[in-house]
């Protein structure tokens, strides 16, 4: 009637919005990053070195199954030094983990029986404590410091994610949720967001960079080259492209006119968003109302550049991008310091990447490159030595006569790096020979074929981010090692290219990290000062110190907002002093490091049999998952667990799942045992806590069997019969319900 014709937007623009996945509650997105932190923990094999937090170093002989009293279980056997042996019961499988330290040496095992252990843990705690007062005064200056509040998403920033022509991954979803909350938020934020090559990253920075400039605000993104800056230009300038915001990019590639009025324009306030290489980072780039910070990949940055991001970053939020985090970046974020979101959620219908070790041959290489050819694909070489590339693009040229071959460098003028790049991104050569330069940036959905020459002299965080250049797309893709013939590995080498031969499914790069820290070792993580000490006890229980010690440092901080909480030796002339019985020190308690031990010492076979779970390596970790078990719910979710993985559990099993119930049960009351002599059952009642032991007298008043005790609840073997399990569960459960 009114002759209008209405066109969606899948008609206009070819795609329809997809439903969002439901978000996450917090606490959730919380408990999962704490699950990700245990599972780099687990895992331990036969022969490898292990730190036992109240023992010490020693050597891990796998597990073994012993009878003792006509009770059997299953212990981890852990051998120390002159041949000193201690079996820990699966149930304290907590308090044991991988040893890693700063260097390639083996560690000194303990003595048992001696202080030697209580001494290395003593040097640790103060080096702790005096880590801990540095990084107080840092924290104190950030939570004190008002950053900018932005405001909550509005009808823009809806029809902005809604241009967005995927669907979002959950992991994509949980990070964009953090970082919006971090700027909500009127604290200036710290976040890093680590996600694999592909995983949409970028889209979480874009989001965050729309929020900042709707609120009038200035955005920089630091990246580390130049070919990085051009493909992160054109992605948010085609992105924001509907709506009024202007963007500018500062690189080599722009000439001295050009980079002269872009500057006065982020001067004046005129540039929204200004992307760069560390030329954002030099004294003449001045911002009008910088709010917001994003750097990806920080690693890639020299000492020099990093002094100047930390200059830049007061006062401002700040949001980092990695692949592969580096293990100090790792580390702050596991210990609480930077704040940390993991996409660890393909998008759809992306494979891993096929990855093979060869020895170094022509006809390999030919093979490769002609099959990638012959399916309309691009090839990347990777040869990092500029001096001999030339004679490599010859070779190749010769072994695939057909092939369009480009060479890129870092050596090469800035307009002919520019040209190459183009060129192989648009399709008019389909082989580049490059350097590493192709490390961070280039993204050609039609390159599925790397060829890395030299592999075994590249780190593993490299070859990982090497590899990420190619499967971005829905086509297989293949990664070939190259191995120079008849030179034997070292013992790095070889490990590098086995884990990243392993790490071959999707999402590993958070774990290759962890890797990478294991082979360089943790010496570089907080400076020399602290390495003996991490050597001594281990990375993992040193991380462990620090985090407690970091979050008692934030509550105790949190609980003195209206007068901030600094150090006597650090305090910023920005802050007041915190009282004097306030200032020193951080006391790092070791029994919060891990679960709270409950004695449960009962006559029952309990353990995972082998015929149940073969695996050594599957049942260590089971044996984990139930040593963290602290609530009745979560033994429930156990034996489901069990149930859907492993068929329906023999009798052991139930049993080892009935002693848990009654250890989480023990646990929610304060019992620090529950245990059997030859004639009774033993439960210790809490200290301090009459209420519950006036109910239960109340309770079992005229019980003959049940009798309550000033620090003990008693009944015979001989009275309870054959019932004396469902009654330790009943006790317990009255002093449950005493306490609520």
């Amino acid at each position: 009637l009114l002759g209008l014709t209405i066109y969606s937007d899948a008609e206009i623009f070819g795609w329809t919005q997809r439903r969002t996945p439901a978000k996450p509650k917090r606490a959730e997105r919380d408990d999962r990053h704490t699950q990700e932190r245990a599972a780099f923990l687990r895992g331990l094999q036969a022969g490898d070195h292990v730190v036992h937090i109240e023992h010490g170093i020693a050597v891990y002989d796998g597990m073994i199954r012993r009878t003792i009293d006509n009770i059997e279980r299953e212990y981890l056997n852990l051998r120390y030094a002159a041949g000193d042996r201690l079996y820990v019961p699966v149930d304290q499988v907590d308090r044991v983990s991988r040893y890693i330290g700063s260097g390639d040496a083996e560690p000194s095992l303990t003595r048992l029986g001696t202080q030697e252990w209580e001494r290395a843990k003593r040097k640790a705690r103060k080096s702790v404590e005096d880590l801990t007062d540095e990084l107080l005064a840092i924290y104190a200056k950030r939570s004190t410091s008002k950053g900018h509040a932005f405001a909550p998403d509005n009808q823009w920033q809806r029809e902005f994610e809604a241009a967005f022509p995927y669907t979002e991954t959950s992991g994509q979803v949980n990070a964009i949720t953090d970082v919006k909350h971090d700027m909500e938020s009127d604290r200036p934020m710290d976040r890093l967001v680590c996600g694999d090559v592909g995983f949409g990253k970028t889209e979480v920075a874009l989001r965050a960079t729309f929020k900042a400039i709707q609120d009038g605000k200035q955005v920089a993104v630091l990246v580390p080259t130049t070919v990085l800056a051009q493909q992160h230009y054109e992605t948010f300038s085609r992105r924001m492209a509907a709506f009024p915001f202007k963007i500018e990019l500062i690189s080599r590639f722009r000439n001295a006119k050009q980079q002269a009025e872009i500057l006065d324009g982020t001067a004046r306030g005129t540039v929204d968003v200004l992307i760069g290489t560390h030329r954002i980072l030099s004294n003449d780039v001045l911002f009008k109302d910088l709010a917001l910070l994003i750097v990806d990949e920080e690693q890639r940055f020299g000492v020099r550049h990093k002094e100047r991001l930390k200059q830049l970053k007061a006062g401002i939020d700040v949001l980092t991008l990695t692949a592969t985090p580096i293990p100090r970046t790792l580390h702050m974020s596991l210990a609480g310091i930077r704040d940390l979101s993991v996409i660890e959620t393909p998008p759809e219908d992306r494979m891993p990447v096929k990855t093979y070790l060869i020895q170094r041959d022509e006809r390999q290489i030919k093979d490769a490159i002609e099959r990638e050819l012959e399916r309309d694909g691009q090839v990347y070489v990777v040869h990092n030595r500029v001096q001999s590339i030339y004679h490599l693009a010859d070779v190749v040229q010769r072994l695939v006569p057909h092939a369009k071959i480009s060479v890129g460098h870092g050596q090469l003028g800035e307009h002919q790096l520019e040209r190459v790049m183009l060129d192989f991104y648009t399709g008019k050569t389909n082989v580049l020979i490059c350097t590493t330069i192709i490390e961070n940036g280039l993204d050609v959905p039609s390159a599925n074929t790397i060829i890395i020459d030299d592999a075994p002299f590249y780190g593993l965080a490299q070859l990982y981010q090497l590899r990420g250049r190619v499967g971005r797309s829905s086509q297989r893709a293949y990664c070939y090692l190259c191995i120079p013939p008849g030179r034997p590995l070292t013992v790095e080498a070889h490990e590098r290219l086995q884990a990243i031969q392993e790490a071959t499914e999707l999402g590993a790069g958070f774990r290759i990290a962890m890797r990478d820290l294991e082979i360089r070792g943790a010496g570089n993580v907080l400076g020399a000062e602290q390495s003996g000490q991490i050597t001594a006890v281990g990375f993992d229980l040193y991380s462990r110190l620090l985090e407690q010690a970091v979050r008692a440092m934030k509550l105790r901080f949190d609980h003195q907002q209206a007068t901030p909480l600094v150090t006597a030796t650090a305090i910023t002339p920005a802050l007041p002093a915190a009282p004097a019985h306030l200032q020193r020190h951080i006391k790092v308690d070791e029994k919060v490091l891990v679960t709270p031990l409950v004695t449960v010492d009962i006559p029952l076979n309990a353990f995972l049999p082998v015929d149940y779970i073969p695996d050594d390596q599957v049942r260590l970790s089971t044996y984990q998952h139930m040593a963290e078990a602290q609530t009745v719910a979560a033994v429930r979710g156990l034996r489901q667990m069990l149930r859907d993985r492993f068929g329906r559990p023999p009798d052991p099993v139930e049993n080892l799942l009935t002693w848990l119930h009654i250890k989480c049960l023990a646990l929610q009351v304060g019992v620090p045992s529950v245990v059997a002599s030859e004639q009774e059952y033993i439960i210790r009642l809490p200290d301090g806590n009459e209420a519950v032991r006036a109910r239960l007298q109340r309770q079992y008043l005229r019980d003959r069997i049940v009798k309550i005790g000033p620090q003990f609840v008693r009944f015979t073997r001989q009275a309870v019969g054959t019932a004396w399990l469902a009654q330790i569960i009943a006790v317990l459960e009255a002093m449950q319900a005493g306490q609520s």
